[in-house]
């Protein structure tokens, strides 16, 4: 049995317990690959097309299971390709770990063939701990450094190790002398908890409080009972950030939805009319979208120091875990009568529903993307897992999917890269095969590097315990998001030589590399499109030819761009019209007075 330092890494990071390593192979990692080989029992390897997908999966693993997540790329233009996926970690508090392979040491400065300087390279995604190693005695706290500090400070670490390290023979004790390491294992599960006095403080702003309102991200997605409890303790309305889609059930009455761009009246109303603010896990960042500056008394809970009073000027900043910090709140919170403040925001709700429903029957041409996500929304499976793309899918995801206790969803949020959605699911495919994944992605994602990885999906399928797996395409020829911004936020027509995507049969694509295709342009067809897709026995794709000129924007949002979309129009973009335009002869007559 071979005993390098490739090996000594694999088996330390089984005993870190990490199960799965995503990558791409190179020359520059060959002999941690021969160690992958050696010891596919405890460490699986899954094969990418591309090493930027191998760090979005390693994100997405990260997301999904609360464990570290790991990716493996060769030197040079691997690593460089890395780089993207590990920008999307460290920016949404993900611990993952970049493990990248590097020229020999002799050639290191010798201007050598995919020489690149790692180091300062990765200086700024994994700035916590970035290293390379230059003796086979370092390798082990390396390895454990890196894991420990992904995983304590929620973020990207990186180990850099020469082509030449990896086949020496291993060092499992360094020598007991001065100037060696000598790390463990192992990373205490500990709740960080705010002070008494911080607590009684937040309590009594929350307590006084007329009309509260609580926005929750993603640091409260395990704490669902302990929001729920102070909701209704304090009459108030949870909104949710989009990577919080899931930190509660929508079906529950005081669940305004979600915030922003992609945001709903009911969470909008909330904002503007609240006095009283409870933030909890989220940094949210459109400031347009909060509270006016001075209208709300907040509160905010955040486990990490550098977020607090970021967004909004926060009375009390309290430290701590969400859920150990709800916990020890709780008691401090005096129970609200029922009240006027609570009854309005449940019926702004139950409205805003019924609006959606309208909105979602709209004629189109030839297909109204939201009657895609409204008509799936009661089809989906318990438990199952969902996955969006940036763009107009997106905004799809954020108002029309109805989630319920026990689903997964997750999508790119403080990066928002294109290009997510397909490797965030195929990594939740590989964390719970048994349960059902579906992804929504736009054509541009899609050609972007969505169909590549259907390839994955291909390669990978039969070796899961359900083959359910949905990817569906949004396909309007139109980079659309950014369209509507050009519109909305420019004034701008559209311009085609940028917006317009090249035709591809998706479904077809599909269908050739083993998945069920589905190409759907009528409204008749989307429930049983769903249904069968649901119920197959093998990964499907769903083609969607949709409608580019339905707003991905709602319209509160879109009224505060009337102006904008006007002069859009009046440099000759008609489009808009076609379901905008209500908005648009308001603007248009209210600028001719």
């Amino acid at each position: 049995m071979v005993n390098n330092v490739s090996d000594f890494i694999i088996k330390r990071l089984a005993r870190w317990g990490i199960s799965r390593i995503f990558g791409y192979p190179g020359d520059g990692i060959n002999g941690i690959l021969g160690a992958l080989s050696r010891s596919m029992e405890s460490i699986k390897f899954t094969q990418v097309r591309h090493e930027e997908m191998a760090a979005l999966m390693a994100c997405a693993h990260a997301k999904f299971t609360g464990e570290v997540g790991v990716c493996l790329a060769t030197s040079g233009p691997g690593a460089i390709h890395l780089l993207n996926g590990l920008y999307d970690a460290k920016l949404d508090h993900q611990p993952v770990v970049a493990i990248i392979g590097q020229t020999a040491r002799m050639a290191i400065g010798g201007h050598y063939q995919q020489e690149v300087d790692l180091v300062s390279l990765f200086k700024d995604v994994a700035h916590e701990y970035v290293h390379l190693a230059t003796d086979a005695s370092q390798i082990r706290h390396l390895i454990d450094r890196a894991i420990r500090i992904a995983r304590a400070e929620r973020t990207v670490t990186c180990v850099i190790i020469p082509n030449d390290i990896q086949t020496l023979d291993a060092v499992e004790a360094p020598p007991h002398e001065h100037y060696s390491i000598h790390t463990g294992i192992g990373h205490p599960s500990s709740h960080i908890i705010p002070t008494d006095e911080a607590l009684q403080q937040a309590a009594h702003i929350l307590n006084v409080g007329n009309k509260v309102g609580i926005l929750v991200g993603a640091g409260a997605m395990r704490s669902a009972s302990e929001v729920i409890t102070v909701a209704n303790l304090l009459g108030a309305g949870v909104a949710k950030a989009l990577l919080g889609k899931c930190a509660l059930p929508d079906n529950l009455p005081f669940v305004t939805g979600t915030i922003g761009f992609f945001g709903t009246t009911a969470t909008e109303s909330m904002m503007n009319e609240c006095d009283t603010l409870l933030m909890i896990g989220t940094s949210f960042p459109y400031a347009e979208f909060l509270p006016k500056e001075g209208q709300a008394r907040a509160v905010q809970i955040d486990i990490d120091g550098r977020m607090l009073s970021l967004r909004y000027p926060v009375e009390v900043n309290l430290l701590g875990d969400s859920k150990e910090t709800l916990r020890r709140l709780i008691p401090l919170l005096h129970q609200k009568p029922a009240h006027e403040w609570r009854s309005k925001l449940e019926e702004k709700i139950s409205q805003w529903k019924y609006e959606q429903q309208h909105l979602a029957l709209r004629e189109a041409n030839p297909l109204n993307p939201q009657f895609v996500f409204t008509a799936l929304s009661p089809l989906l499976p318990d438990n199952c897992i969902i996955t969006a793309d940036s763009g107009s899918t997106a905004s799809w995801y954020a108002r029309e999917l109805s989630i319920r206790e026990g689903m997964m969803a997750s999508l790119s949020g403080n990066l928002a890269t294109m290009g997510c959605a397909v490797p965030y699911a195929i990594a939740a495919k590989f964390a719970y095969p048994e349960r059902t994944v579906i992804a929504f992605a736009g054509d541009g994602a899609m050609q972007m590097n969505g169909n590549l990885e259907l390839l994955t999906i291909s390669k990978y399928w039969k070796s899961w315990s359900s083959p359910n797996i949905i990817v569906c395409v949004l396909n309007n020829h139109d980079l659309n998001m950014v369209t509507w911004e050009q519109r909305m936020m420019e004034g701008d027509p559209k311009f085609e030589a940028t917006q317009v995507t090249p035709d591809f049969n998706y479904a077809a694509y599909a269908t050739s590399i083993g998945f069920l295709g589905i190409r759907i342009d009528s409204p008749d067809q989307v429930t049983e499109a769903w249904q069968q897709a649901l119920a197959a026995d093998r990964p499907v794709l769903i083609e969607a030819i949709t409608d580019p000129e339905i707003s991905p924007f709602p319209d509160h949002v879109l009224i505060k761009k009337a102006q904008r979309l006007a002069s859009a129009v009046a440099k000759g973009d008609q489009a808009p019209l076609q379901n905008t335009g209500h908005i648009l002869q308001q603007a248009i007559e209210s600028s001719s007075h």
